[in-house]
């Protein structure tokens, strides 16, 4: 059973930045960051591979960073150039098999509380 512990949401204007984290509680093959805005479905934003390649949703390619810290077991994401319609709870999300689906729900089996991140214009 792996833990993960997300944080750093919070509120800005377009244009801002926000700085995501997650903390897994114990070995991850893949991780990744999912978001759901109200009335929509969630929807995978980014991901880490085993391999360690990253894949990116094509509406946040060049505004978002993820990044990992193998040794702490950290998960972030860098939010740049962030938009309204980036508002949404965003979660942190992993598994322990080596999956390649980065960005598809199925692959994983462990999700955060979830993190509000709202973007005002």
């Amino acid at each position: 059973q792996v833990q993960l512990v997300e944080s750093g949401g919070g509120s800005v204007q377009t244009g801002g930045s926000l700085r995501l984290s997650c903390v897994a509680s114990g070995n991850t093959a893949i991780m990744g960051w999912f978001r759901q805005a109200p009335g929509k479905e969630r929807e995978g934003v980014t991901g880490i591979r085993p391999d360690g390649a990253k894949e990116y949703a094509e509406s946040v390619k060049g505004r978002f960073t993820i990044s990992k810290d193998n040794a702490m077991n950290t998960l972030s994401l860098q939010m740049n150039s962030l938009k309204p319609e980036d508002t949404a709870v965003y979660y942190c999300a992993a598994d322990s098999r080596p999956w390649y689906g980065a960005l598809l729900s199925d692959t994983y089996t462990y999700w955060g509380q979830g993190i509000q991140v709202t973007v005002s214009s």
